[in-house]
């Protein structure tokens, strides 16, 4: 195949992959389910939150097995794989709603789909890494902003499609919650785009480079300077770029998975002061406007990572996290003392989008430290940090209350500041 075709064919690869994470993306507008299932079921809140940790925790385990088969089987077959399962897993999810079950909601959206989305996620990057040498900070970008942002139309759309097929009786009884539609929709659109996506999906050429492109001096760039992911795991910095996607994400998963009851808080306090208990329309005007700040919020979870991989091109990933972890510390001490909804907003945009960012630039940061060559494997594994992070900070912000889960995040966030100060790349296999 010609270079011109070449060049034409990581473009369209680019744009399947922006399409799968933005349907995997979604994953992150939980919280606006989590209210119509508690007053449907009566689950309680660390019940429900359950679900979001388990597929947060399996999608971050998934993603490192899923870098070993990207490098083994290539990458169509494993976001093929990783589609169904997406799809499968939210269809489930409708289901446990309809059946009032929690732990088919734990099977499906929580196991099932956490597998497909971890399949799914590590797949368009570790390719994306091979496909652009020469702009791998700002596809990589691109890509995971997708995900950043498919929360934005989860959490624009769901909530009025809640609302519209839920059922309630003459008693005023709530019957349907309209949960399980909206799963059944969003399901089947799921398996139709991640799939057709996934077909577009291939390794370059071997010994492929961009016309006119030169590695860097210096950089672990070429298959030779590669690190596999033994002599990766055995370094010093392998550990310390787990941990600062650990921490980092630790303290937004916590954020966004209460980010909809916290900003329900905020208007009910403005809106409704002193009443104890709201019509049905109140809670549905309220779920909306939550809805409404994780939509907003979402954008700039996308936004973020494509801004800050760019920035990383220029400044270097290091200093992009310490930019970072300085900011969002500052803002998780202050965020208890604020009481607009306006400046609320503009503080959570920004944490989101430090959030996001620490997910566009790792894979970057890790393929610039250990290579191109193995980097499904690497950062794969390096994912599991995402896994452990969707446990750690979803159960802090669900079992602490009032301030106290900001200001763990905080603490987190300066661990991280800590460790991204003293990172230094290794050094070439080279020499």
């Amino acid at each position: 195949m010609s270079t011109e075709k070449l060049e034409s064919k990581r473009w369209w690869i680019a744009v399947g992959a922006v399409i799968i994470q933005l349907c995997l993306g979604t994953v992150y507008a939980w919280s606006v389910f989590k209210n119509p299932l508690k007053a449907m079921h009566g689950w309680g809140e660390t019940q429900v939150q359950i679900t979001f940790m388990i597929c947060i925790g399996t999608i971050g385990i998934a993603a490192a097995f899923g870098g070993i088969l990207v490098d083994k089987k290539g990458p169509r077959f494993v976001a093929t794989i990783g589609g169904i399962l997406f799809g499968v897993g939210t269809l489930l999810a409708g289901l446990a709603d309809q059946l009032g079950s929690i732990w088919l909601m734990y099977l499906g959206f929580g196991l099932i789909a956490g597998l497909g989305n971890g399949f799914g996620y590590v797949t368009p990057i570790a390719t994306l890494i091979r496909w652009f040498p020469d702009k791998r900070g700002l596809v990589t970008g691109l890509a995971v902003m997708g995900f950043g942002a498919g929360a934005f139309f989860m959490g624009r759309i769901a909530p009025s499609m809640i609302n519209g097929f839920q059922t309630i009786d003459e008693a005023g009884t709530l019957t349907a919650s309209g949960v399980s539609t909206t799963f059944y929709i969003w399901g089947a659109i799921f398996l139709v785009l991640v799939t057709a996506s996934a077909m577009l999906f291939k390794n370059p050429p071997k010994g492929w480079a961009p016309a006119g492109f030169t590695p860097s001096a210096g950089k672990a760039t070429t298959a030779a300077s590669s690190y596999t992911l033994q002599e990766a795991s055995r370094t010093p910095q392998w550990w310390m770029l787990w941990g600062m996607l650990f921490l980092n994400v630790s303290a937004g998963l916590g954020l966004l998975s209460q980010l909809s009851p916290m900003a329900q808080g905020l208007y009910r306090a403005r809106l409704f002061p002193g009443v104890a208990d709201l019509t049905p329309e109140q809670v549905a005007a309220l779920a909306v406007a939550g809805g409404t700040v994780v939509a907003v919020s979402s954008i700039f979870n996308g936004v973020g990572r494509l801004f800050w991989a760019w920035t990383s091109d220029a400044i270097g990933r290091r200093m992009v996290f310490v930019i970072m972890f300085v900011t969002q510390c500052v803002l998780y001490i202050l965020v208890p003392q604020i009481g607009s909804t306006v400046l609320f907003i503009i503080v959570v945009c920004y944490l989101l989008a430090c959030y996001g960012g620490g997910f566009a630039t790792m894979p970057a940061f890790a393929a610039d430290s250990f290579g191109p060559a193995y980097i499904g494997r690497v950062y794969g594994t390096i994912l599991t940090a995402w896994g452990a992070a969707g446990v750690a900070g979803p159960l802090v912000f669900a079992q602490l209350k009032g301030a106290v889960p900001l200001y763990v995040a905080a603490g987190l966030l300066v661990v991280g500041l800590i460790l991204a100060l003293l990172y230094k790349r290794p050094a070439s296999k080279e020499g």
